[in-house]
């Protein structure tokens, strides 16, 4: 019979801090296993030093590179990939000879911990089972005492060697943060915080619940001291109004509740400010205008959909407000009430924000008397359809229409009338939102209008996630689209009579009509 494996947490540090399970399971392994660096004591064998009997078999599985360089073909990922085989080699052939094998991890076993590539290649040869452990920054955070979260706070686990925007814009838009993997990282995470906001109040603690451990203001920590076991903790309530006091529901969903408090009370001796509304392009940052870069660079706050405002870059000083894709008129009034209190305000929109977007929302929402001192400015920015057509070769060089097939805002049958009046003016369609989780016919039925005037080799083009990761661009015809493979991501183009494909697949609408 084959034995039985274990990924057996030992805690952060501190002995005692290991649980009462990993201590028996680990007093009666037949073998236990750990990892450690080249020429050092392996950390989780320190921690259950006292636990481990004398007899028992040992497996120190050294790794073979941890910062240093290798000459591995495959580099360092080459490398690794080979020792976690070789290991988990040596820890089969332990098992399939019947024993027990326990694999101590430091902290919890499935927490940035290598238990995990053990686990990839074992599971599914042997009984395993996992045992979890305090991990670290639950001991960093009792350390510094520092309450990390409360109520509806989210709390975001962050590697310091994300890129230095990547952690300034997921730090600003948290509120309790832990940053781990430190050492050469510390001096762009402490930029990082800085960019967010959150330095003030940002505690560093090192070796936590060990010999030695220290803590003290990340403001304070000299970078050249900073060792690869140490973490940040960013405690959520330094984001409320109050740092010591719990906040409400109202204050942290300032968008999704009513009634919607007024965030910003407007002060009488500070003049409105412009509100503006940047269209930030359909993806990447090539396509984001000189004009929306200098407006980006100088608002105090941006407010958005949350997938865009995740596209703007963090820096000191701003404030980010993100909302989900059904409160657009709440999320203006939200930033009409900043700019009425003399704050310098974006509101955010992918694309152009003119075209389905944040524009005619604001506008709706200024409609309202109380913001007549705000003034609005839109900028323009590269839509979706100008993306897709520019991907395909040139679709819309004649005349076209544009429209959604979403019926959030217009009934479907406003939506099938203009559909057959654009089909019959021979107009090339494009067609934004084709699709959700919750609109799974509507593509199908746009197709079945149009077919009724539309030939049935009509081209059409599928543009997905045009200008990010994943872009692919499809051309078809209208008899031949698959409209259950068409999601929200997508925009499509029907083409008109004067539309053709060329022999390496290029569409083009001509500028003539006859």
């Amino acid at each position: 019979m084959s034995g039985r494996f274990y990924g057996v947490g030992v805690g952060p540090g501190d002995p005692e801090l290991t649980t009462l399970k990993a201590a028996r399971l680990i007093a009666e392994a037949d073998v236990v296993a750990y990892h450690s660096g080249v020429g050092k004591e392996s950390n989780a064998r320190r921690i259950a030093a006292d636990l481990i009997p004398s007899d028992v078999l040992e497996e120190n599985l050294v790794y073979p590179v941890t910062t240093g360089l290798t000459e591995h073909p495959g580099g360092y990922a080459g490398a690794m990939a080979a020792f976690y085989e070789q290991s988990a080699d040596r820890l089969a052939a332990h098992l399939e000879a019947g024993r027990t094998v326990v694999l101590l991890a430091e902290g919890d076993p499935l927490f940035y911990g290598s238990y995990m590539y053990m686990h990839d290649r074992l599971s599914e040869r042997f009984e395993t089972e996992i045992v979890p452990g305090v991990p670290s920054f639950a001991a960093a955070t009792a350390s510094v005492a520092t309450p990390l979260v409360r109520q509806t706070d989210v709390l975001t686990i962050l590697p310091g060697t994300l890129p230095e925007p990547e952690l300034a814009r997921r730090l600003a838009d948290t509120q309790g943060a832990i940053i781990m993997k430190l050492g050469r990282t510390f001096p762009k995470v402490r930029s990082a915080l800085e960019q967010a906001g959150r330095l003030d109040h940002a505690m560093y603690v090192e070796r936590a619940s060990m010999p030695g451990q220290r803590w003290l203001p990340v403001a304070e920590v000299d970078p050249e001291t900073v060792p690869y076991f140490s973490l940040i903790v960013v405690a959520g309530d330094s984001v409320a109004p109050d740092p010591t006091g719990r906040r409400s529901v109202v204050e942290q969903s300032p968008l999704l509740v009513e009634p919607r408090p007024l965030l910003v009370e407007p002060v009488e001796t500070r003049r409105a400010q412009e509100l503006v509304v940047v269209g930030l392009g359909p993806g990447p940052d090539r396509w984001l205008t000189p004009e929306a870069s200098e407006v980006l660079a100088v608002v105090d706050h941006v407010v958005g959909y949350a997938p865009y405002v995740d596209r703007v870059p963090q820096r000191t000083g701003l404030k980010r407000h993100s909302s989900g894709n059904t409160v657009e008129v709440d999320r203006a009034r939200f930033a009409l009430d900043l700019a009425l209190a003399g704050e310098k305000v974006a509101v955010v929109s992918g694309g152009d924000a003119g075209v389905f977007g944040m524009a005619s929302a604001v506008f709706e929402a200024a409609e309202d008397p109380a913001y007549a001192a705000v003034p609005i400015r839109v900028v323009p920015g590269v839509s979706a359809v100008q993306a897709v057509a520019a991907r395909a070769g040139a679709p819309i060089g004649g005349d076209f229409a544009v429209m959604s097939l979403s019926d959030r805002l217009k009934p479907w049958p406003v939506i099938e009338r203009r559909l057959r009046a654009i089909a019959e003016a021979d107009l090339v369609l494009a067609i934004y939102n084709p699709a959700s989780r919750s609109r799974t016919t509507q593509v199908a039925e746009a197709q079945k209008v149009l077919l009724e005037t539309r030939s049935a080799d009509t081209p059409v083009i599928v543009g997905r996630d045009v200008g990010r990761p994943g872009e692919s661009v499809t051309v078809t015809t209208l008899a031949e689209l698959e409209a259950d493979t068409i999601d929200m991501k997508c925009l499509l183009i029907v083409g008109a009579r004067g539309t053709t494909t060329t022999r390496d697949g290029r569409v083009w609408t001509a500028r003539f009509v006859e």
